[in-house]
This record gives C-alpha cells, structure tokens and sequence, in this order.
C-alpha cells in the first residue's frame, strides 16, 4: 500500500467556462481529501484553452480554502518563467495561509509553446541552464537567513517548505539524487526514460538535510468507472486532447466520444497509445491489477494521478474508485509532512 495523491490541471471542459473549472477543481479537492488522498497539485500551463491553471500559485490558494488537511502545491511551477524571489514570495504566502501544507514542486521545461514562453519574458536558453542555481537560491530563500544577508523573501524565508524535482528524463534525476530532494517522474505522459531515470535517482541519491533517503513518485492518468467500456468512453477526451496537441489544435478539453474509429488515423493511434500506456483506465478491478503491475515495477514511495474526465460528477467519481484500490494507503492526517510521513 502507498499513498495516493491527484494531479489537477483545472481543465476547462467544453461547455464550461474558466469559472467554473476552477469550481470543479475545489470540488476535486475536497473530495480527494475526504477519500484520504495524501496531497493535490496544480500544474503551470499558459496558452492553453483547455487549462485554467497558469497562474498556479492563485488556484492553489483557492484548493487551499476549500480544503482543511489534505496537502496543497504544485505540480509544478516551471522555475526559468519566473525569478526564485518572486516564486518565495508567492509560495511563503501559500504556508502562511496554510501552515504546513504546502509542496512546491519544479520544473524547468517552459510549459507551453515558445512564442508564450518569450511573452513570458523567459530566457530559453539562459533559464534552463541557471536551473541548478535557481533552486539552491529558491532554498536559502525559504529558509533561516544568513548574517548580514541582504535579498530577503517575505512572506517565504524559514517556511522550509518542501521542494520537488519534477521531471520527464534523466537530466532531473541527476538533479534531484545531487541536491537529496524528492523526485516525481512525468510517466502519465513521458513514458520513455521512466525506469532508467528512477535508477539513476535511487542510485546516486546523496543524502541532504531535506531528506536522508529517496523518495520517488510516479504519474499515471486515470480512470475508473463501473465498467471497462464505460472508462474507455471518459478517457477519450484526453486521447482527443493528445492528438489535438500534436496537430497545435488549441480547443477546449473535449467531450468524450463513443469511440476514437475516424478521429484519429493509425500514426496518431499509435503514438497517443505509446505516450498513455501507463494510463489506467477502466473498471475497479482492471485498475488495480494494472497499478499493482506497475507499482510492483517502479517500487514507487508515491502515486499520483491525472484524471483527465470532462464531467465532473464522473471524474469524482472516479476519484472515489481509486479510493477503493487495496493498493491505496489512506491518510487519516494529510498535515504530515512529507518528509516524516
């Protein structure tokens, strides 16, 4: 058994408005921590009409409020799109709203396309390349202040808050095994490196005064309904969303279909199964033979899932299915911090 967490990109269904996206994202909130989820992450998106969540650190103010216990953060905040001052500001206001709660997780990818990512004032190649810097700067930010020392974020310097590496290669596992943080690997959708970058981070892991051992968690999409076909019906609107991002389709998160047969051509089959075939998709007991398959593999510490469902009724539902997985370590207190959970 291993805790469960949910990664929420607020999507804007077709059909909804922006409004009330981010209502249904409180909504998933509060029900993941009633089902005793450990933790929920918004994710930084810009430009895109099917994601409410860009100014991630807003919304996971928002999940905070209408939450009492269940951790907050973000799943994550691409670091090179903003100055680590800044970034300590916004989360150190984050924990002292919600004292305790509060996860920042990383990523140095921009997010978007690159014409966004230059509105953004972002330095391509400058931003990925202080990446490292930027971090261990982002850390003496959060935490004591030094003799003497000048540049000072407040809200943010001693929260401590807990810091992520996220990634989708090996470049973060080396990272995040050198700086000793905790690592979520992207497989919902970059299967590929998956199992080499978890033993590159496991191996060279160095301890640090943030954490004395590894701690790696995985993605998978997810949906659970009553039936197989009728979870293959509800994830059609991320398989049409995949193949729209191929073609730089930009809509709105689309309905589901009855069936894929005419949307998409072979090659675009393919290549959408490939990138999703960590998904779990389907029925109670589907699910929880194909996770304990791949949580048998990883041997992650964690599991965080996407649930890309336009109606939200069956994306909470889908969300209490999960619950019901024996794989699922449920927590009574979400407070606990990750590092002594």
């Amino acid at each position: 058994m291993i805790p469960f967490s949910l990664l929420d990109l607020s999507p804007i269904g077709e059909g909804y408005s922006v409004s009330e996206a981010l209502g249904q994202s409180a909504r998933l909130a509060v029900k993941a921590e009633e089902q005793g989820y450990r933790r929920v992450w918004l994710a930084e998106h810009h430009g895109m009409p099917g994601i409410a969540s860009a100014a991630t650190a807003i919304v996971i103010g928002h999940i905070g409020a209408a939450t009492k216990s269940i951790r907050i953060g973000s799943g994550g905040v691409m670091l090179p799109n903003h100055s680590p001052l800044v970034v300590a500001e916004q989360f150190g206001t984050l924990e002292a709203l919600f004292p305790g709660r509060v996860d920042l997780g990383l990523g140095r990818a921009p997010g978007t396309d690159m014409r966004t990512a230059s509105a953004l004032r972002r330095n391509l190649e400058a931003g990925a390349e202080s990446f490292p810097h930027d971090i261990l700067e982002l850390q003496r930010l959060l935490g004591a202040p030094e003799a003497n020392q000048s540049l000072l974020a407040v809200p943010g310097m001693n929260t401590n808050i807990p810091i992520w590496l996220l990634g989708s290669s090996i470049y973060s596992a080396h990272l995040a095994a050198a700086l000793g943080l905790p690592y979520a690997f992207a497989s919902h959708f970059a299967p590929d490196m998956l199992m080499e970058a978890i033993s590159i981070y496991r191996d060279r892991f160095q301890p640090s005064a943030e954490l004395d051992r590894p701690y790696v968690t995985v993605g998978v999409m997810g949906v659970a309904a009553e039936t197989d076909r009728e979870a293959e019906r509800l994830f059609t609107s991320s398989q049409q969303q995949f193949v729209n991002l191929r073609k730089n389709v930009r809509n709105a998160f689309p309905k589901p279909l009855d069936s894929m047969d005419g949307f998409w051509t072979p090659m675009e089959k393919m290549s959408v199964e490939h990138t999703l075939r960590y998904a779990a998709v389907g029925s109670v007991a589907t699910i929880e033979e194909k996770l304990g398959a791949f949580l048998e593999e990883t041997e992650a510490d964690e599991l965080i899932i996407s649930m890309p469902i336009h109606d939200i009724d069956a994306r909470l539902h889908s969300v209490e299915l999960f619950a019901s997985l024996s794989l699922m370590e449920k927590q009574p207190n979400s407070t606990l911090s990750l590092l002594r959970a």
